[in-house]
């Protein structure tokens, strides 16, 4: 079931929302430095994470389902959002770069049918980043954050299903690791805890979210030609041969041409 996207505005405005999305653009920006000249694509909620790809790149949009709702964005400047079913991106073959999964994957009915709609709509090269709720994290237990909602994932369960999909998984991190509290003291605390935590890679006992990086994996189809059919005979015995003249002649052989035995 999807959130309504109302609330999910209400979110990233409040105290606990500006941190989270400062931390995950932070991450998604040190896996992809330079998107210059790309086209990138938010789906699900991901608005709030494409802020830094706005700069250099050729085309920034976001594409927000019809069950969630949909918000301008950005606010200032023109529209670069539309309205669109997850698993019909009105968008051509091959024709994003970069693509964000936020608020989506632990929400949509047709986890596949998206899944297989991003794969059709990146180029041969491009990248996915999905950003989902970390299963054993302490945020999806709560429900007082957009990451307490839906299905988590864990680690084995995100990579099984992008190979699944025909996504190679590249890079499995993750990110949130300060608990969901609103307390200034915290808050204050959540980089440096993000930077330290993050070295040591401990995100099965910590993180609130996965944050997987994944190729498009393609399978290439035989250069050589396949070598064309020739006709051939079939050796058919021939029961006018030897002077057997009287004899019947076999179903499907013509009268005005016989093929000899050793014929083929």
């Amino acid at each position: 079931m999807w959130m309504d996207v109302v609330d999910l505005r209400d979110f990233y405005d409040g105290s606990l929302g500006q941190v989270s999305r400062r931390l995950l653009q932070r991450r998604l920006r040190a896996i992809w430095p330079d998107t210059r000249g790309m086209r990138v694509l938010g789906v699900g909620f991901a608005t709030p994470f494409l802020g830094p790809f706005l700069d250099g790149s050729e085309r920034v949009l976001a594409a927000m389902p019809g069950a969630q709702g949909v918000m301008r964005w950005p606010a200032d400047g023109a529209n670069r959002v539309m309205l669109a079913d997850e698993a019909e991106l009105p968008l051509p073959d091959r024709s994003i770069d970069r693509l964000v999964i936020a608020h989506g994957l632990e929400h949509t009915e047709h986890m596949r049918a998206m899944m297989r709609e991003c794969w059709r709509v990146l180029t041969d090269g491009g990248r996915m980043i999905i950003v989902a709720p970390n299963r054993r994290g302490i945020w999806a237990r709560m429900e007082r954050t957009p990451f307490g909602t839906g299905r988590p994932y864990s680690e084995s369960q995100i990579t099984r299903l992008l190979r699944d999909t025909m996504f190679t998984p590249l890079e499995v991190g993750a990110a949130l690791y300060m608990p969901p509290v609103r307390w200034r003291v915290a808050l204050a605390w959540a980089r440096p805890l993000e930077d330290l935590l993050g070295r040591w890679r401990w995100p099965d006992a910590f993180a609130g979210v996965l944050v997987v990086e994944a190729a498009k994996q393609i399978y290439a189809a035989p250069t050589h030609k396949l070598a064309e059919r020739r006709r051939a005979y079939a050796v058919v015995p021939n029961p006018f041969r030897n002077g057997h003249r009287g004899g019947a002649r076999p179903a499907g052989v013509r009268r005005d041409r016989m093929p000899n035995d050793e014929e083929v």
